[in-house]
């Protein structure tokens, strides 16, 4: 099979276990863990095939493509398009909804709506790998609302919990308001291009009028910043977090939110046409990265400062797009996936022993449970940017590619990204220290929206089919970087890398300094009156509350006012007049013959004076 065939199957597979799941989970003997399993197995195994064609063969583009019915204007084609980054992100999107298919078998264990959840990861991963893989940018955006909408019922799994249904809802509309601007983006480059085939459009950006493309790369900006949780959309991620922790692990680490990231990366030709929207993209990460590193060093929930670790990643791989480090930003994402997702299905390994995601109601579980206790701290390691983990070596890149830039924000992210570097060690050496050193609690109580983690009497390990994801996770997260040493664009550089290691180990040890003076509290407390501003993320969610809500609230009564007033009254009005006309005509027919004959002897009448006076 040739690489386009082979990367057809893969997005095709795990839709086809996805709908067999759906329909027929719940009837099969075997039930439905086999076929999520097994269909995201082969998805794997045929992306990793694709990577292995892709980096044998002297060709750097392989696409395949067929037009569907014509439209009468731009026209639209359905195939795939790989190289070398579709191939890679192809491989990195399979491995990790593998392993969450496997982990998810032991953490759903007895869950009555599995079969459900299992087919939605599957189209999930179905609708990523379009993303990654489809050579349309209207294909491209039907896999984007797939993954939407997908993300909403997993989210969501726990219903009928209020918190986390109104945290399902908050995610679908925050990300499909950016995705208005993302699909009218596509509009503007697609006309403009008379085309909306990829290599069209990449083809055309030379040839378009600067103003075009502008308008464009920021119109898609919208989108990738709602999708991928940059300020000032970024607040629907933490409250994501309410869904279960395998979800968090695919969705909200290694795939949906990195899939801006990849956007800009797979249309970097016309960003690059368009400077000032680099620059936006560098300024909303600069705050994005800051601010969310600023509110996962005051966040108690465990799940919580990862998901705003999360975002201030995201932001470091958009800083390097901005400076023009599309190598360092696509390496950055890969180890990213791997430490994220690892400790994403970490931390809800603890949660399921424990029965709590805040961390006051951790600690001294390293012991109790050691595999976790190992492979999540080679992720906080990675994720901290420790040499010699994956995340040192990509993060450093970064670095170094702000240091070696022209471009006018340069200065701004390198200053940013050395800042996260401190700021990162500190929440990643706090969480670590206060989930597995120190006492642990006599009792543990369910946080909001985790009441459906287990809760167990003693704390012990989890079971090796949710563990054996979490070795094979920490494997990339600790050796991925050696293999981007064969890339010199991943190489980092000395100055850069001991301004960035020296940084972290500063914020390690301020939060090693806080955490020793009296481990039975909260380290956080240091930052005084400021910590409730840092864990509220500067109040976002309260002004878009007092703002775009209250806007949005008092728009709607004016609808409802209007809809009653103008519109309910005109057509009552209606009904009204047309009742009264009824009554008159209704007079006419009063079943009278008098009445009938002296009617026409009038008509009579009145036809012989006009014709007398006509005459």
């Amino acid at each position: 099979m040739t690489a386009t065939a082979l990367a057809a199957a893969a997005t095709l597979v795990p839709f086809g276990a996805a709908v067999v799941g759906m329909l027929f989970g719940r009837r099969l003997p075997f039930g439905a863990a086999p076929i999520a399993v097994l269909g995201t197995a082969a998805a794997t195994v045929l992306a990793i095939l694709v990577a292995v064609d892709v980096a044998g063969a002297s060709s750097s583009v392989w696409e395949s493509s067929t037009q569907l019915t014509p439209t009468g204007m731009v026209p639209i084609t359905l195939g795939v398009r790989v190289d070398s980054l579709s191939a890679t992100v192809a491989v990195m999107v399979t491995v990790v909804a593998l392993a969450v298919q496997v982990y998810s078998v032991g953490y759903l264990r007895g869950d009555q709506r599995y079969s459900s959840y299992a087919a939605l990861i599957s189209l999930f991963t179905a609708a990523m790998l379009t993303v990654v893989l489809a050579n349309d940018l209207l294909v491209i955006y039907v896999g984007w609302e797939i993954m939407g909408i997908c993300s909403y019922f997993l989210i969501g799994h726990y219903w009928e919990d209020p918190p986390t249904s109104a945290a399902a809802v908050k995610s679908f509309l925050m990300t499909r308001f950016g995705d208005v601007g993302f699909l009218f983006g596509i509009f503007v480059l697609g006309m403009a291009a008379g085309s909306f085939r990829l290599t069209d459009v990449l083809t055309a950006v030379p040839a378009m009028d600067p103003g075009t493309v502008l308008a464009g790369t920021l119109l898609l900006t919208a989108g990738i910043v709602g999708k991928s949780a940059q300020f000032p959309l970024h607040s629907w991620l933490p409250d994501a977090m309410a869904g279960p922790s395998p979800v968090s692990a695919l969705i909200h680490a290694a795939t949906m939110v990195a899939s801006g990231a990849y956007v800009v990366a797979r249309l970097y030709p016309a960003f690059e046409a368009a400077p000032a929207t680099l620059n936006v993209i560098a300024v909303l990460a600069v705050i994005s990265m800051l601010g969310s590193a600023l509110a996962a060093l005051a966040t108690d929930d465990l799940k919580r400062v990862l998901a705003y670790s999360t975002i201030s990643q995201l932001s470091v791989m958009f800083a390097a797009l901005a400076v023009g480090g599309r190598t360092q930003a696509v390496g950055h994402l890969l180890s990213h996936a791997a430490f994220k997702a690892l400790l994403f299905l970490c931390a809800g390994a603890v949660i399921h022993a424990v029965g709590s995601n805040l961390m006051a109601d951790m600690g001294g579980l390293a012991r109790a449970m050691p595999v976790t206790f190992v492979t999540m701290t080679v992720g906080f390691a990675a994720l901290a940017g420790v040499p010699p983990t994956s995340g040192f070596f990509t993060k450093d890149a970064v670095v170094a590619a702000a240091f070696g830039s022209a471009a006018a924000t340069a200065g701004l992210v390198a200053a940013g990204v050395l800042l996260t570097s401190l700021l990162t060690a500190a929440y990643a050496t706090r969480a670590w220290l206060r989930t597995f050193f120190g006492a642990q609690p006599a009792g543990a109580r369910p946080a909001d929206g985790t009441a459906h983690e287990a809760a167990h009497e003693a704390v012990h390990e989890a079971p090796w089919i949710m563990l054996g994801p979490l070795v094979v996770l920490a494997v990339p997260a600790l050796l991925l970087g050696f293999g981007a040493l064969r890339l010199h664009e991943l190489r980092p550089e000395l100055g850069p890398a001991v301004l960035s290691v020296a940084l972290a180990a500063l914020g390690a040890l301020a939060a090693y300094v806080g955490w020793r003076r009296d481990p039975a509290h909260e380290p956080a407390t240091a930052l005084g009156r400021l910590r409730p501003v840092f864990a509220s993320a500067f109040g976002t969610d309260d002004l878009y509350e007092r703002t775009v809500a209250a806007a949005v609230m008092r728009l709607a009564r004016g609808v409802v006012g209007v809809d009653d007033q103008v519109v309910g009254r005109a057509v009552t009005g209606t009904g009204q007049g047309a009742r009264r006309l009824g009554g008159v005509l209704r007079l006419t027919q009063n079943g009278n013959p008098q009445f009938y004959v002296t009617g026409v002897l009038a008509g009579v009448l009145l036809i012989t004076v006009g014709v007398a006076l006509l005459s």
